[in-house]
């Protein structure tokens, strides 16, 4: 097992990764950062060429690199699912079945194993096979058509509520679900995780507020899409820009007074539509007067959902980031990475270990299945394993 799984809650728990991009290799992170063992199966001769190494994404695994092409290399990745809790893919619906690997033969091989599948439609339907990113998925969901401000195009949101919020905690969230009921059932299943509906599913609360009739379709019109002159970001006199989310009329309240926003009319506008453009007007000219430093130093210890609007750099060093170590050093380099998270007080998570490179452990990985050395050294040279790297 590496050296990265000293702790955490999954430790124990034997992954195996085919290696993809983007959300999947996002959902084994969260898998590996809570001490899963992981092995990452990687194209032989190095990843495709819309492939990008990411030495957050892909921290904490080992590698082997096999030619799932050749009966060979589908054998070795039979003989690793064989000892494995859990197999996560996120290739196209149907490319696992095409190499021989589909489902049924997964689970012919181990009956007790998770097989969590990561797409961007869902294994079947209209859409299955349609080529696609976040911003298409989100596209066909509602979210992206909720972003932004009125009268304006929607923003898209970086790939952080389809892939990543939506997807890949879905599955992450959906393989820890199948493994804990295999500990009562013994028998293992597939996970069937998708972009689309998983985005669908963040917008719940969006959705409740509409069947309330508290939110409109009309892109920034509403509490939380700026339509809201109490929930935004306004710019400061040196260019910066604090974020304003006084949502309660107690830190609503608050924070006017902070702003020196005095007017009793504007003072009770918290829930009138119809004084908000004043309102807004008025919160504007308040933040324009000062920098951001100073507006920092008022709002501090102040109870009024104000706060500052940091780059990445400022967020890593902040205070409260230094003290709750959010971020850790990223091993090789200067630049931080976030901490594992959750938190848990009796099996903390380990420090991530780094990225491997692809088929870096082949001979290691392949020596604890059983293989002889000799066996290893002519799969390699029949160019079924990567080499050493």
């Amino acid at each position: 097992m590496p050296d990265h799984a000293t702790g955490g809650p999954l430790r124990g728990v034997r992954v195996v990764e085919l290696a993809g991009i983007g959300p999947g290799p996002f959902a084994v992170m969260l898998l590996a950062d809570m001490g899963a063992d992981v092995v990452r199966v990687d194209r032989l001769g190095g990843p495709g060429v819309d492939y990008t190494p990411n030495p957050v994404l892909e921290r904490s695994r080992r590698s082997v690199g096999l030619d799932l092409k050749r009966p060979e290399g589908v054998e070795v990745l039979l003989d690793l699912v064989a000892g494995a809790d859990v197999l996560v893919e996120s290739f196209r619906p149907g490319v696992l079945e095409r190499l021989g690997v589909g489902p049924d033969v997964c689970l012919a091989r181990n009956p007790r194993l998770v097989l969590g599948r990561l797409s961007a439609w869902g294994q079947d339907g209209p859409l299955a096979d349609v080529v696609g990113h976040d911003v298409n998925y989100i596209g066909m969901t509602g979210a992206l058509h909720s972003m932004g401000r009125a009268g304006e195009r929607p923003v898209p949101p970086l790939n952080l509520v389809g892939d990543f919020g939506g997807g890949a905690a879905s599955l992450a969230f959906g393989v820890v679900c199948a493994l804990l009921e295999t500990r009562s059932s013994g028998r293992g299943q597939v996970v069937d995780a998708n972009v689309l509906e998983s985005t669908a599913t963040l917008m719940g609360l969006v959705h409740g507020m509409r069947a309330q009739g508290r939110w409109s379709t009309e892109r920034g019109s509403n509490l939380l899409d700026t339509g809201c002159p109490y929930y935004d970001v306004y710019t400061c006199a040196d260019g910066r820009w604090m974020a304003f989310g006084a949502v309660e009329e107690r830190f609503f309240r608050t924070a006017l007074g902070v702003l020196g926003v005095t007017d009793p009319a504007l003072l009770d506008a918290h829930k009138d539509r119809a004084r908000w453009p004043a309102l807004r007007e008025a919160v504007t000219a308040a933040f324009a007067a000062r920098p951001r430093a100073a507006w920092e130093e008022a709002f501090d210890g102040v109870e009024a959902c104000v706060s500052p609007v940091l780059d990445l750099d400022e967020a890593a060093s902040h205070p409260h980031a230094r003290a709750r170590q959010a971020y850790l050093p990223l091993p090789g380099s200067d630049l931080p990475q976030p901490a594992p998270t959750p938190r848990f007080s009796r099996t903390p998570a380990g420090m991530p270990g780094a990225a491997a490179r692809p088929g870096q452990h082949g001979a290691e990985v392949l020596a604890e299945l059983g293989y002889a050395p000799e066996r290893v050294a002519a799969l390699v040279a029949a160019g079924v394993v990567a080499a050493p790297a």
